[in-house]
């Protein structure tokens, strides 16, 4: 085994760790992308199907990209390099460093736009974010969209400048507790408007009746995206991880805050909406505008809608904030090990970089709204390449790497350092050699099938 970069930065122990890989993984796929999937895809059985998932799927990929790390001590690309010189270990590294790089400008633009909303509701101006085309005269107007882009841009790169333990890991902790005490006021504040019971019903009872194998397909993608598992984060965040903390602990914790957070904000959201429109199905399935136009309507008919929306908006910019720390972070932790730039230099690049592909994202609504890259806005290709395509791939490329390459007698011995038990060994070993792979195929598949009108999700 080569000699591993002691000098690389660390988190302060266990609680540095859970609280930034929880951080990473409590973003906008939780407040954001969870609430409408669960509401489109059948409620309570897609609640279920994604738990199930969550401790099988999610659990496995997160034990071994945590471990790829801390065995390694490298980002993405030196980590699969470490065990392999082959093309396919190289392109398997490149492909979860990249993907980081180019999720998080088109990230930081609904970042913005978050901003945005929070501004607006702090000034007073809750019936205006309630107006039928606030939303889309707000994205397709471009400069105001960019100005509200940079700021999030700037917030998130000052956080990285800082460095792991004074940035990443001080944010975290600061952050989090904070998020976790919005998620209960708002959740209960929710679940108690007239008419929200059975929102609660929909959402935590499982109805198999509206289970449909495209529930189980977008449960699978929720869950890349949700536990940021094939980004490449958790190679990087393992890799700061102390020897003497217990893999297979912190990955519970950062399970059990994730689904947490992804129930509660399923609380916050589907038992409003039907409070709002009785449980009508167009609501619960307007989709990604759940949170900037259906929401916004929601709060001004409650009453109370400007401290609702700041405490709501409020929680949101936390969630995207400590998420865009985490996949900035797994991109200049790349720079920084594979072209030996320091953190500055690896900061400022990167920078520019998220300035000029989320300008796209954030013009391809507006003056740039012409520009079509097969069929979809810049935004929309962004999300669609990464999430749907590569994600898929990474993940395949772990799982093979781990099974065939590495060897799992060996991630085994890395999980039970200084531990007695590995508690889920069946579950990691089936996992990753037989079902992970033909996962991340079905969702790669299915992805592109659907993206291309074969199928409808």
């Amino acid at each position: 085994m080569k000699e591993h970069n002691e000098k690389r930065s660390s988190f302060s122990g266990r609680l540095g760790f859970v609280l930034s890989a929880a951080g990473a993984s409590v973003g906008l796929g939780n407040i954001w992308r969870f609430p409408y999937l669960a509401a489109k895809y059948g409620g309570g059985i897609f609640l279920l199907i994604y738990i199930i998932l969550a401790l099988t799927f999610g659990y496995t990929m997160i034990v071994a990209e945590t471990s790829i790390g801390r065995m390694t001590k490298k980002s993405p690309v030196g980590a699969f390099k470490f065990f392999s010189k082959s093309p396919f270990s190289k392109f398997g590294g490149w492909i979860n460093a990249i993907i980081p790089i180019l999720i998080v400008p088109y990230y930081s633009v609904i970042g913005g736009w978050v901003i945005k909303y929070l501004a607006e509701y702090i000034v007073g101006d809750s019936k205006l974010l309630a107006g039928d085309s606030y939303f889309t005269d707000f994205i397709s107007g471009g400069f105001s969209a960019e100005i509200c882009f940079i700021i999030f841009t700037l917030l998130t790169l000052i956080v990285i400048y800082a460095g792991v333990r004074n940035g990443i890991e001080r944010v975290s902790k600061f952050m989090m507790p904070i998020l976790i005490v919005l998620s209960i006021i708002i959740a209960v504040y929710s679940v108690t408007r007239p008419g929200a019971l059975a929102g609660v019903k929909y959402f935590l009872v499982p109805n198999f009746k509206n289970f449909s194998w495209m529930t189980v397909v977008a449960a699978m993608g929720q869950m890349f995206y949700s536990l940021s598992i094939a980004m490449g984060i958790l190679i990087t965040f393992g890799s700061y991880m102390k020897r003497d903390v217990s893999i297979e602990n912190s990955t519970r914790n950062v399970e059990f805050f994730d689904t947490a957070i992804a129930i509660m904000a399923g609380l916050m959201i589907i038992p409003a909406v039907f409070a709002f429109s009785g449980g009508d199905p167009d609501a619960l399935q307007s989709g990604p505008s759940l949170m900037f136009i259906t929401l916004p309507k929601m709060f001004d008919s409650m009453g109370l809608s400007t401290v609702v929306g700041i405490l709501f908006f409020t929680l949101v910019l936390f969630a995207a904030l400590t998420s865009s720390i985490a996949l900035t972070e797994s991109a200049v932790s790349t720079f920084e090990d594979e072209f030996g730039w320091h953190r500055k230099k690896s900061t400022v690049i990167l920078g520019f970089i998220m300035i000029a592909l989320g300008s796209l994202s954030c013009f391809g609504y507006g003056p740039l709204s012409w520009v079509k890259i097969i069929g979809m806005q810049f935004l929309d290709f962004f999300d669609f390449l990464t999430n749907s395509v590569m994600m898929p791939i990474a993940a395949f490329a772990t799982c093979i790497l781990v099974s065939k390459v590495i060897g799992l007698k060996t991630v085994e011995a890395e999980v039970l350092r200084g531990e007695s038990t590995f508690r889920r060994r069946k579950i990691f070993n089936f996992m990753i050699k037989y079902l992970c792979p033909i996962f991340a195929v079905i969702i790669l598949l299915s992805s592109i099938a659907n993206a291309f009108g074969w199928i409808k999700i």
